[in-house]
């Protein structure tokens, strides 16, 4: 079989895009969309602290959560992924982070804590229009217009998320993880953080802010109980590829450290490499590697979490070409929960779980070791050292 370069990859892409767009580009070039919202709200950060909102909704009615729900696109090709993100339309109103109010507000605040999918009628001041290509540098959208009104109707508020809104000596951050431990998905929780549903002095988060905010919230709190179990008493490897993304996860009986290593293959042939870790004192700066280490962090600490145990952790992500359109740090969570949910390999030594993290991956062992610290750090002592 013979494999495209990214270049061709979005060119195909695009093409069966503009293809769809030639029978009903009409509904995307509009001032005017009426639609079923998955629900979804989206807050810019271009211009904080004040910065465009609103909501998205693509010119589709009935049960459209699939377009805006990441925990259920695992399987689904990067086309597919994309064409859901390139359906929705969005609207922006320009807001003030500090001290988010009036009824427009409330009425997105209301939509994000929604169970279901609310219809929307929005009118714009222009007509928008649809995105036509897609690029390897940034998440797909699809069109933006100014909002000249918007109306809600249908909306089902979720109970949960509607207590922790009105409860005003929670913090935002017991908010969400009082949320997560009663079964709603991430990305639920996220757009009402990022809308401004939780704390005591409710504000605005950046859509991409609160992302990662919310990973790193939810995974500090599952590692501090995992500071208090035993140690796991063997060496697991585990994997899961999908979107041109390799992954391998190594643990091994330690007190909890956790490094992330990635490397992506660039234009001119060349491999880039990042990585960032920390010991049971967290890490102490913004990860090289962005929102990827939060979401990596918190898959891992899921699995430990429900087995009771503690370990040291090494994530290995190789970037392929094939993963010509970045889609977001979601997947790097999901792809992780995926890897953990599979049976293990188990092995004798921590070279043996070495050598099985790389294969399949087209980076050498020897580059992964130069690159990371514990990798470095587990060729210097016999696995005895860690019991």
């Amino acid at each position: 079989m013979v494999s495209l370069s990214a270049s061709e990859i979005r060119k195909s892409i695009e093409k069966n895009w503009n293809d769809y767009l030639s029978k009903y580009g009409n509904l995307f070039s509009s001032n005017f969309v009426s639609g079923s919202s998955p629900p979804s709200v989206f807050v810019g950060s271009y211009g904080y602290p004040k910065v465009s909102v609103g909501p998205m909704v693509p010119p589709i009615h009935g049960d459209t959560s699939l377009l805006d729900y990441p925990e259920r696109w695992l399987g689904k090709s990067l086309e597919e992924i994309i064409n859901f993100r390139l359906k929705l339309v969005r609207g922006t109103q320009n807001i003030s982070v500090n001290n988010p109010q009036g009824r427009y507000i409330e009425n997105l605040q209301e939509l994000s804590m929604s169970s279901n999918n609310p219809d929307a009628e929005i009118t714009f001041y222009k007509n928008t229009k649809p995105t036509v290509s897609v690029d390897g540098e940034s998440a797909p959208f699809g069109p933006i217009g100014e909002i000249k009104s918007a109306k809600f109707s249908g909306m089902s508020t979720s109970k949960s998320i509607e207590k922790t809104f009105y409860d005003k000596d929670l913090k935002a951050e017991q908010a969400i993880i009082q949320l997560y431990e009663s079964g709603i998905e991430i990305s639920k929780i996220q757009k009402c953080f990022s809308i401004g549903l939780f704390g005591k002095n409710k504000k605005l988060v950046p859509t991409r802010w609160s992302i990662t905010a919310t990973d790193d919230m939810i995974s500090k709190n599952l590692v501090s109980e995992i500071l208090d179990y035993s140690l796991i008493d063997s060496i697991l490897v585990f994997k899961h590829e999908h979107l041109g993304n390799l992954y391998s996860v190594l643990l091994f009986p330690h007190r909890w450290i956790f490094e992330m290593q990635e490397a992506w293959h660039t234009q001119n042939g060349q491999i880039g490499f990042g990585a960032d870790s920390e010991n049971a004192n967290g890490i102490d700066h913004y990860p090289s590697i962005a929102g990827a280490y939060y979401s990596a962090k918190l898959g891992v600490a899921e699995y430990l979490s429900k087995k009771k145990r503690q370990a040291g952790v090494l994530v290995l992500r190789e970037i392929q070409p094939d993963y010509a359109v970045p889609v977001g740090v979601w997947q790097v969570r999901e792809a992780i929960r995926s890897a953990m949910n599979k049976m293990p390999t188990i092995v004798d030594t921590i070279e043996q779980g070495i050598d099985l993290a790389c294969n399949k991956m087209s980076i050498s062992k020897n580059e992964w070791l130069t690159k990371g610290k514990t990798l470095k750090m587990l060729k210097q002592k016999s696995i005895s050292d860690y019991f």
